[in-house]
């Protein structure tokens, strides 16, 4: 549209003339300015466009001032905030069709497209009226700028239709978490009836899985309070007849999303909590309610897309009292769906049982698949105590404020050195660089002292144990001697210049980077490069600048035993809608294959296995007796804390090819636990017997325990723990 011209005569004179003009007034040529005048089309489309990028405060401001007195700035952008929530509004276009302009006033007729997260698509036409104000267009606000359907003090109403949450199981299908009515289980210390202890510990140890000795510190060292115990479905309680008539038992009945046995692996569960205050905008955009609960970690929050469903809305206009005047869109909601994991629930739950008061973590993964069957983290938690009707959720904050961290993910977000485990590598890079053989030679005494200014202590010093002596470089992994790989990383730093070749190696192996696993978030951990002939030699025993993840560890481990695939770690084994189909199922995510000849890796499988087998191997008396065929590696890490206490590492797979059951990897790690061989390495004896006799074999006691999962004595409560 041309725009209007004014013309101003800016200046027009009368003269009377004298003598030849015979008295004639004489009206000189005009001389005009020409001043554009402003186009509502532009003041439109700037309103427009502010809506579209939600700048409301500007579209405030070039309103007419009739509409600035009737509306105040804070209630005009809340019209257009509650406009977006209702609509669930994703963003909007639009587009003007046309401008009828008078001298004073305008018309502008637009159309806004609505892209709506819950609502899906749809469109509006709508007139916008402008007055002149001061040489300015402006706008005159009406809600039906929004909507024309607003016109008269209509507002919005979506009703919501919330689907209930899926379930999670477990790989057998057992329900790891699901809606139910359940009870928050306690005890009056001082009501217990002094001869019905014995059948009421007895009791409880059936109904929540504590051992009866651990109980019973449990309780008497609350007394005379009460002692939160744990939760149990009411199906459960309601079976137990003779614990409900005991003195003493407190029961409150609670309904919610329910953790079976008190959290099974819940670090990677993860738990539910209502939407964060500073979150409830952008869910109530993408259509929520605001009142709903959401994953907040773990596969609860990787989860979320499948375990939510999608709401169902209808989007009302209703009149000031509240009554529909008309429905402007709707959607059907989509039911929820469940999501089976890899986790055999079984087996984790005694792994978790397994670490006594000790933090760490263990990985257990099929060797071939990289599908996780067990990832425990140390101490666990109950995720039960994040819902604010269970009564044991007072106890909450001791989680919260627990300095041992327990909702710290240790297995993928823990970093430590790997200590000895890592020689796996150094000896890899020893054989790929050439300059050492199968048969290199090396005499392994108390002490290195090829490095000006440095002395490497071999293991066996502090054990009083005879040194080892002359070693090819396979009895060098077994016998685990710090000397000899002290030697391979000097000699490949200062004699050969290999500055990056043992780092290198690590990267190839995976370590200092994500692993992919995409259900829950990880720490990449770190491998620099040596920068002197010190950080060289450090790193070739596993110590120094470099950390490491269990979950890295135990998926390099795997593909050693595979033949050198690595796969991504996986703890999703299907997702299935409601009608029973499977949306997702697991197939094995090959991401790449060490960096080494089949050589070099048969020399290091093997070297892996002497270390169990050989009578010398550090692993032997803890597990050379088993009925299976293994491999590993023995690990101590020194720390500058914790007491001076190590931190123990074990770390192997299973080599048994069996028909309909997989071989698995294996890693387990102990916080300042002490020496690898004597500490993890019984651990990593139970895993295999657990899960090679369908986790009915506890594979005997742990140094901590007095029975199997039975704590004996205390153990360390103040260790090195990885910073979250």
């Amino acid at each position: 549209m041309k725009k209007a011209l004014l013309i101003i005569i800016v200046s027009l004179f009368v003269l009377t003339a004298c003598g030849g003009n015979g008295g004639q007034t004489i009206l000189p040529t005009p001389i005009a300015g020409i001043i554009s005048a402003p186009d509502p089309q532009v003041v439109a489309e700037s309103y427009l466009k502010y809506w579209q990028d939600e700048n409301y405060t500007a579209m405030y401001d070039i309103l007419t001032s009739i509409s600035r007195d009737a509306v105040n700035a804070e209630d005009f952008i809340k019209y257009f905030q509650d406009a977006a929530f209702n609509l669930t509004l994703r963003n909007l276009d639009y587009s003007v069709s046309s401008v009828l302009k008078n001298i004073t006033s305008a018309q502008v007729l637009y159309k806004v497209v609505f892209h709506t997260n819950l609502l899906g698509e749809f469109e509006r036409e709508m007139t916008m009226y402008l007055s002149l104000e001061n040489d300015s267009w402006r706008v005159q606000w009406d809600p039906a700028l929004i909507l024309p359907e607003l016109h008269g003090g209509n507002k919005l109403s979506l009703v919501y239709e919330i689907p209930t949450r899926g379930n999670i199981y477990d790989s057998d299908g057992n329900a790891l978490v699901a809606q139910a009515t359940a009870y928050s289980v306690g005890v009056m210390s001082d009501q217990i009836i002094e001869d019905q202890e014995n059948a009421l510990l007895d009791q409880l140890y059936r109904l929540i899985g504590i051992s009866t000795e651990n109980l019973r510190k449990k309780i008497y060292d609350a007394y005379p309070a009460y002692v939160a115990i744990g939760e149990a479905t009411k199906d459960d309680v309601d079976s137990r007849s003779a614990l409900i008539e005991l003195g003493g038992v407190v029961l409150r009945e609670f309904t919610a999303r329910y953790y079976y046995d008190g959290g099974i692996a819940p670090q990677a569960i993860g738990y539910v909590l209502s939407i964060p205050e500073k979150d409830l905008a952008e869910y109530r955009r993408n259509g929520y309610q605001g009142n709903e609960k959401i994953g907040a970690d773990g596969i609860e929050r990787w989860g979320e897309p499948y375990l939510a469903g999608e709401h169902g809305a209808t989007l009302y206009v209703v009149d000031p009292n509240g009554q529909p005047v008309t429905r402007v869109a709707e959607k059907a909601p989509e039911a929820s769906q469940s999501i089976t994991t890899t986790i055999d629930r079984e087996l984790q739950d005694k792994i978790q049982k397994s670490f006594g008061n000790y933090r760490g973590a263990a990985v257990v993964m099929e060797r071939n698949t990289g599908k996780i069957l067990a990832i425990v983290s140390a101490p666990g938690f109950d995720p039960n105590l994040f819902e604010p009707s269970n009564y044991n959720s007072g106890i909450l904050s001791e989680v919260l404020n627990d300095i041992r961290l327990p909702l710290f993910n240790r297995a993928t977000q823990g970093v430590y050195p790997l200590g000895s485990v890592f020689k796996i590598i150094t000896m890899t890079a020893a054989l790929e660089s050439g300059a050492f053989t199968v048969e290199s030679e090396y005499d392994c005494q108390y002490y290195f002292t090829e490095l000006e200014g440095f002395i490497g202590e071999d293991w066996t010093l502090a054990k009083e144990y005879p040194p080892s002596g002359m070693l090819d470089l396979k009895e060098g992994l077994m016998r685990s001697c710090n000397p000899y790989f002290y030697h391979i990383g000097y000699y490949m730093y200062e004699t050969l210049g290999y500055t990056g070749d043992v780092a290198d190696m690590a990267r190839g192996f995976g370590l200092g980077s994500p692993t992919g696993i995409v259900e829950l978030t990880e720490d990449p951990g770190s491998i620099p490069d040596a920068t002197s002939a010190r950080d060289a030699v450090q790193m070739a025993i596993g110590q120094g600048a470099m950390l490491v993840t269990p979950l890295q560890v135990v998926r390099f481990i795997a593909a050693v035993g595979n033949g050198g695939t690595l796969y991504r770690p996986q703890l999703i084994e299907r997702i299935t809608n409601s009608q029973g189909g499977d949306t997702f199922v697991f197939t094995p995510d090959a991401q790449g294959t060490l960096p080494i000849k089949p050589e070099t890796l048969q020399i290091i499988q093997e070297s892996m296995g002497m270390v169990i087998y050989h009578k010398r191997g550090t692993a032997f008396y803890a597990l050379a007796n088993l009925p299976y065929k293994l491999a590993g590696k023995t690990g101590t890490a020194t720390t500058p804390t914790g007491g001076g206490n190590s931190h123990a590492w074990f770390a192997g797979y299973t080599d048994e090819n069996r028909e309909g059951q997989p071989d698995i990897a294996i890693v387990v790690l102990l916080e300042n636990a002490g020496e690898g061989s004597d500490m993890a390495a019984p651990v990593f004896r139970r895993i295999v017997q657990l899960y090679f006799s369908n986790n009915s074999n506890s594979g005997g006691r742990m140094p901590w325990e007095a029975s199997p999962y039975v704590i004996a004595s205390p153990t360390p409560l103040v260790t090195d723990t990885p910073e979250p």
